[in-house]
C-alpha cells in the first residue's frame, strides 16, 4: 500500500472563496471574500469543502461576547476570521504525519473555517462519509447533534424518563428530540407554536409553547431538562423537576458581556451540590466515535438531519442573518461549488 500523499497539489488553486469576518461585530461585518487556501498541518488534511452547517454558534461568534470567548478566539480580533465548522467534503491534500485519510476519501466532522470552498481540518475530529449519507446531510451533524448525544448521555437518559428540551426546534434542540424518543423517553418540548408541528415530528408527545403556556409552574415535571434555550432561572427549573430530578445546561445563551449565560449554569451547580436535583453544565467534545454512531443513525433512519434552510455559498452571509433572527427550524446548510453527491452516497 502506497503512503498517504503530502503537501498541496499544483491543481489546487491558490485562492478561494470564504465567508470571513476581520473584527467582532454582527451579521454586518461578514464578507464574502478571496482568500488564500490553507495548508494542512501536522495531522491535517485538507477538505474541498461540499456541504458546512450553520448553527447558533456560528451566530454568537461573530460578537465576540461574552468576553470569556476572546481568551480562545481572540482579544482585539477574530483568531480565526473564516467562520464555520460543521463540514462534510472530499479529501484534496494530506498533511505530514496524517495516516487516516487518503486524497478522494469522503469525510464530515469539524473543520475551522469551513464555510469556505476548501477547509483544513485535524484528522481525528473527521470522519469517514458511509454510504447512504449525503454530503448535505452530513454537514449538519457534527456539532448540534455531537451536543445533543452527549447532554443525554450526561444527564443519564433512560428509557421511560420524562424529559423537557427546551429550544427544541434549533440544531441541538431537534437533534435532541428525536434521539430522546429513540432511546424511549417521553418527550416533552418548548418551542414557538409556529414550529411545533416540526417539533411534533420530530418525536415530541406534548409541545409547550413559550409564549402561551408557562413550562414552569410545576402542573408537570420531568425527570431531565435538557436546558438549551430561553434562560429559564434555577427556581423555574427546580419547579419543573421530579424530586431526584436532573438537568443539563448547555451553552451560554444570553447574561452579561463578561461570562454571559456561563455565570447562570455555574450559579446553579453550585446551588445544587447538596440537593437531590442535580444540575450539570457541558460543553461538547469533539471526536470521531459520536460521529460514526450518529451517522449510523440517519443512514438508518433512525435519525433525521434537520435542514431548514439550503443556500449556496454565495448567500451564506443570508442564510446566517435568518438564523440569527429565528426563521430557521432545524440547522442552515451551505452547499459548496456545483459537485453532485456521489451515487453511492446520494440521499
Amino acid at each position: 500500500m502506497n503512503p498517504p500523499e503530502t503537501g498541496i497539489r499544483p491543481a489546487i488553486p491558490t485562492t478561494m472563496t470564504s465567508v470571513l469576518r476581520r473584527e467582532y461585530g454582527g451579521v454586518d461585518r461578514i464578507r464574502l471574500s478571496s482568500v488564500p487556501v490553507p495548508v494542512p498541518g501536522e495531522r491535517e488534511v485538507l477538505v474541498a469543502v461540499r456541504a458546512a452547517g450553520i448553527d447558533r454558534g456560528t451566530v454568537h461568534v461573530l460578537t465576540g461576547l461574552p468576553w470569556l470567548y476572546r481568551l480562545v478566539g481572540g482579544l482585539q480580533r477574530p483568531r480565526r476570521p473564516v467562520l464555520g465548522l460543521d463540514v462534510s467534503g472530499v479529501v484534496v491534500a494530506v498533511g505530514a504525519g496524517a495516516t487516516r485519510f487518503r486524497v478522494g476519501d469522503p469525510v464530515f466532522g469539524y473543520a475551522p473555517g469551513a464555510l469556505a470552498e476548501y477547509a483544513a481540518a485535524p484528522e481525528a475530529k473527521l470522519a469517514p462519509l458511509p454510504p447512504g449519507l449525503s454530503f448535505r446531510a452530513a454537514a449538519v451533524l457534527p456539532v448540534s447533534g455531537t451536543t445533543a448525544l452527549q447532554a443525554l448521555e450526561k444527564g443519564r437518559a433512560a428509557a421511560g424518563d420524562r424529559v423537557l428540551v427546551t429550544g427544541a426546534s434549533g440544531g441541538v434542540g431537534s437533534y435532541a428530540v428525536q434521539l430522546a424518543a429513540g432511546m424511549g423517553c417521553q418527550v416533552a418540548a418548548v418551542c414557538s407554536g409556529a414550529k411545533a408541528d416540526f417539533v411534533h415530528g420530530l418525536g415530541a408527545r406534548d409541545v409547550l409553547d413559550y409564549r402561551t403556556e408557562d413550562p414552569w409552574d410545576g402542573s408537570r415535571t420531568y425527570d431531565l431538562v435538557i436546558d438549551i434555550a430561553g434562560r429559564p432561572s434555577v427556581n423555574q427549573l427546580r419547579r419543573a423537576l421530579a424530586p431526584t430530578g436532573r438537568v443539563v445546561m448547555v451553552g451560554g445563551e444570553g447574561g452579561g458581556d463578561f461570562s454571559g449565560g456561563m455565570g447562570r449554569s455555574l450559579r446553579a451547580v453550585a446551588r445544587s451540590a447538596a440537593g437531590r436535583q442535580r444540575f450539570t453544565m457541558m460543553l461538547a467534545e469533539e471526536g470521531r466515535a459520536d460521529l460514526e454512531r450518529l451517522a449510523g443513525l440517519v443512514v438508518d433512519g433512525g435519525l433525521v438531519a434537520p435542514i431548514g434552510l439550503e443556500v449556496p455559498l454565495e448567500e451564506a452571509v443570508r442564510a446566517i442573518g435568518e438564523l440569527e433572527a429565528g426563521r430557521v427550524t432545524g440547522k442552515a446548510v451551505v452547499v459548496v461549488g456545483d459537485t453532485p453527491e456521489p451515487r453511492e452516497h446520494a440521499g
